[in-house]
């Protein structure tokens, strides 16, 4: 009896490898298909190429209406990546430390972006600074990604914060230390690899973002997300093909370093 138990078990475990198996190949197929037309020639887009070259990359770099985007895009996502760590940092530190008045509802107003279909949030955002005369600016593009990200850099940092020894903060307070020198001190170096971490997810947010952009961007304010979605309306150029590759590898290199951050991160806890 335990050796038909063991059987089945054995049974239902190698389904669902292979299940998994075939479920992630159907899903990262189509990523690969597109790396594969990425290095095809400029004159045409089809699977697979009839020869192979870096035609695409080196049209994407050379022409000002892609660099442009591009350009646009990273100076957006590393200051909103930054600015939603100022921000993130010590409210998820004040909302898990501190007891105080409206706790739940700053917590809930906080993550609010979360929970807002994107669309909504982006046409919210859209009406709320035409009211102010900034829509199409980069203060306001800059702004709308803020509000998108932070939510997430919350969620990792409070999870970071979370795990923090409170005995420690104590004990330096009980040293003399003033309660701004304990924070620098002592919770920020142990909080590095969240806030990594969460810099590293709030830039990646930034970048790909394409709803929230597409409302807020201007004609002199395009990321390169908007250009690729403009460009499959208008236009089908097999650079889009290089462009997506990119961007699949940049996804790729910023998570990596942040899932094992979390994990030294984890790691270390258990440790202490």
């Amino acid at each position: 009896m335990v050796d038909q138990k063991d059987k089945l078990s054995k049974g239902y475990r190698r389904f669902g490898s292979i299940s998994a198996f075939f479920i992630y190949v159907f899903l990262l197929a189509p990523s690969a298909i597109v790396m594969v037309i990425s290095f095809g020639t400029i004159d045409s887009m089809r699977f697979p190429p009839r020869e192979l070259s870096l035609e695409l990359y080196r049209a994407f770099f050379s022409d000002p209406n892609w660099t442009g985007p591009l350009l646009q895009s990273l100076k957006i996502a590393i200051c909103s990546s930054a600015i939603s760590m100022i921000l993130a940092v010590p409210a998820a530190y004040g909302l898990t430390r501190f007891d105080f008045p409206l706790k739940r509802f700053v917590g809930g107003l906080i993550l609010s972006p979360l929970f807002i279909p994107s669309i909504i949030l982006a046409l919210g955002l859209y009406l709320y600074f035409s009211v102010l005369g900034i829509d199409g600016t980069n203060t306001a593009l800059l702004a709308g990604h803020v509000v998108y990200a932070t939510p997430f850099v919350m969620i990792v940092i409070r999870a970071g914060v979370v795990k923090l020894d409170p005995n420690l903060e104590f004990a330096a307070t009980l040293m003399g230390a003033t309660r701004r020198s304990m924070f620098f001190t002592v919770v920020l170096p142990q909080l590095l690899p969240s806030i990594l971490s969460g810099w590293l997810f709030a830039f990646l947010i930034s970048f790909d973002e394409v709803v929230l952009a597409w409302f807020l961007v201007g004609p002199n304010t395009m990321t390169l997300p908007v250009k690729m979605f403009s460009s499959i309306q208008w236009e089908i150029s097999p650079i889009i093909a290089a462009v997506s590759t990119m961007l699949t590898v940049l996804s790729f290199l910023i998570c990596l370093p942040a899932a094992f951050l979390q994990r030294s991160s984890s790691a270390v806890d258990v440790i202490h």
